[in-house]
């Protein structure tokens, strides 16, 4: 099966199994471009898919990007890579296949992830807007930080807020995010800037 084939199935099996999820395609995560980032209650989930048409040459890069930014992993697979995946993944990963049986199209959990060691909430906000950190000073009663840039306020946000209380709020946020009303309230600020100048 081809990557664009598998999307659909794969994405109605995790709401399936995680009931709540928002689904965020193509997100870049450092050096690495997710496939998929699913966000729960309080967590991120990464999901790596590689088709049957895929090879694994760019997986070791991208499983150390996806173990920045997400809480769980998984490597989404074709049916041809059954027999060779876990091998190429952290064993903490977990497995999905996406495969063509007959008619129907067959999704399956191969393999059960753990939770990843060395995710940090300082590349997982990274994911955040600046309407979305104001949002989380707001709500833990923090400076505005009008003047600082976008890194400053994440860093102060980290040193100051509970890494699970943090990430709660950043899950609330991205489950929550309007693109239409974010990016109008960036050319607000824009163009309150423009005519301070």
């Amino acid at each position: 099966m081809l990557d664009k084939e598998m999307r659909e199935p794969l994405f109605d099996y995790l709401e399936e199994f995680y009931g709540k999820i928002r689904i965020f395609e193509e997100k870049n995560a450092g050096r690495s471009r997710a496939d998929v980032i699913g966000i729960i209650d309080g967590s991120f989930i990464g999901f790596e898919i590689k088709s049957d048409s895929d090879s694994y040459t760019r997986l070791k890069t991208q499983t150390k990007d996806y173990d920045k930014f997400c809480d769980i992993n998984f490597l989404v697979i074709g049916k041809s890579h059954k027999k060779q995946a876990e091998f190429h993944i952290p064993s903490y990963w977990g497995i999905i296949c996406v495969s063509q049986e007959e008619e129907q199209i067959k999704v399956e959990m191969l393999q059960i992830p753990g939770r990843n060691p060395s995710v940090s909430t300082k590349y997982q906000i990274k994911f955040l807007w600046r309407p979305e950190l104001a949002q989380i000073l707001r709500w833990n009663d923090m400076p505005k930080y009008q003047q600082k840039s976008k890194q400053f306020v994440r860093d102060k946000i980290i040193e100051k807020v509970e890494e699970h209380k943090l990430k709660q709020q950043m899950t609330d946020l991205l489950f929550e995010r309007d693109y239409d009303r974010l990016l109008e309230e960036i050319q607000q600020v824009k163009q309150k800037r423009r005519g301070k100048m």
